[in-house]
């Protein structure tokens, strides 16, 4: 079964929703290096309609100019995109279609299918908080900026239950750059403040 993987980059207050002001000054060749190496995991890119627009708004002139970061175009332009949107759309960035139907019941099909390899949410913080919900994310793939944003949409919205996370990865950048890698996890054992106290050290 195919992994549904999110990656976002994301300030140190839980901001999703990037501002080139503090996102830029923060992008290096490691944190080059994370988002090819996410890339490299899938052969189908998920994402909503105000993540597609911005990508073929831009990637398409990159491909075609030639660029240093045309390589990277062409393999946008290549790959498989499957976009979440209520609205019919037309095209014109190649290897594009409409999710058919509802997101969830198109990702577990996505799941499903043999000849999907993995599937790949870059941005896209409507859809991975769907997904998220309906227990659909295998790994959550964060490149924390050392910088609270104060201000933007979240990642973690307000629901009625905590998501219980483990960390897989963690890497430290020299810029101050923090990958972490998250995958479900199944929710600790009850327990309370006379549990905690235990841990404290005697300070004696």
């Amino acid at each position: 079964m195919a992994k549904v993987i999110s990656t976002l980059f994301i300030s140190a207050d839980g901001v999703a929703e990037i501002d080139p002001a503090w996102h830029f000054p923060y992008f290096d060749e490691n944190m080059g290096r994370a988002v090819t190496e996410d890339y490299d995991t899938a052969d189908v890119l998920l994402i909503g309609r105000e993540t597609y627009d911005s990508f073929a708004g831009a990637w398409p002139d990159r491909e075609a100019a030639g660029g240093e970061d045309a390589p990277f175009a062409k393999q946008l332009g290549d790959i498989r995109k499957v976009v979440a949107s209520r609205q019919s759309l037309e095209f014109s960035w190649r290897n594009s279609e409409l999710i058919d139907g509802e997101l969830v019941d198109a990702v577990r099909a996505l799941k499903a299918d043999a000849g999907v390899k993995g599937i790949l949410i870059p941005g896209s913080i409507s859809v991975v908080q769907q997904l998220l919900a309906a227990g659909l994310v295998d790994e959550l793939r964060l490149l924390v900026h050392p910088v609270a944003a104060r201000k933007g949409r979240r990642l973690f919205d307000e629901g009625d239950a905590p998501y219980h996370l483990k960390v897989t990865t963690t890497e430290a950048f020299p810029t101050g750059v923090i990958r972490v890698v998250y995958a479900p996890a199944e929710a600790p054992a009850p327990a309370g403040y006379d549990e905690a106290v235990e841990h404290i050290a005697d300070g004696d």
